[in-house]
């Protein structure tokens, strides 16, 4: 039997010999920052209800996958909780709910050793985590200025709590720290933007 399938942006009507699978509201409209709570009913059929997003001229891509008999919801790649849930009140009606609310990246910044900055350089690390989505844009910024030479950002690893958590290192000469110039890690994910600066004469108190 195939899996039932439900869109994100309009009802899916999609009628077979045994069943018909709607989507409630047909069309949602909202302003930033609200919740959207969309329903499927999958009709006479007993199984799991996928929700797909498309944004115009783009292709499908799979949100999720939920089941009655199942504790959670299965995410499709780039797509996790808490951003993306699933709930359902019966083995024919299932609800996705996306939270518009995430809270942003918390960010730790550890200054360059002691021991690297009699090398003439120094390196900068910035600890990411709680990112949603598994999908950040990071910035390093000294003295105000976007830098991207001496910039290396790791691949996200997902936490237990479903989210996201990343490293990205900026490496700079030793004379930039020494001068006290402020340096900031600027991450972006789900449309929070979180940053840190950090400079020598902070780290020195």
């Amino acid at each position: 039997m195939l899996p039932a399938l439900c869109s994100l942006f309009t009802a899916l009507s999609c009628v077979s010999g045994v069943t018909v699978v709607t989507q409630k509201p047909p069309v949602l409209t909202l302003t930033r920052g609200q919740t959207a709570t969309m329903d499927c009913n999958l009709g006479t059929v007993v199984n799991s209800a996928r929700w797909y997003k498309q944004v115009p001229g783009g292709v499908p891509q799979h949100v999720l996958r939920n089941y009655h008999e199942w504790d959670a919801p299965k995410y499709g790649s780039g797509f996790s909780s808490p951003k993306f849930t699933s709930t359902h009140s019966s083995k024919s009606d299932y609800k996705l709910i996306i939270n518009a609310a995430l809270p942003a990246p918390v960010l730790t910044v550890l200054p360059p050793s002691s021991e690297e900055l009699k090398s003439k350089k120094g390196t900068l690390v910035c600890l990411a985590s709680d990112v949603a989505g598994g999908f950040a844009d990071v910035r390093w910024l000294v003295s105000g200025n976007s830098v991207t030479s001496g910039v290396i950002t790791g691949s996200a690893q997902q936490q237990a709590n479903k989210k996201f958590t990343l490293t990205s290192y900026l490496t700079i000469d030793s004379c930039e720290w020494e001068n006290d110039k402020v340096i900031t890690c600027e991450v972006s994910a789900a449309g929070k933007t979180a940053s840190v600066k950090i400079n020598k004469s902070e780290c020195s108190e």
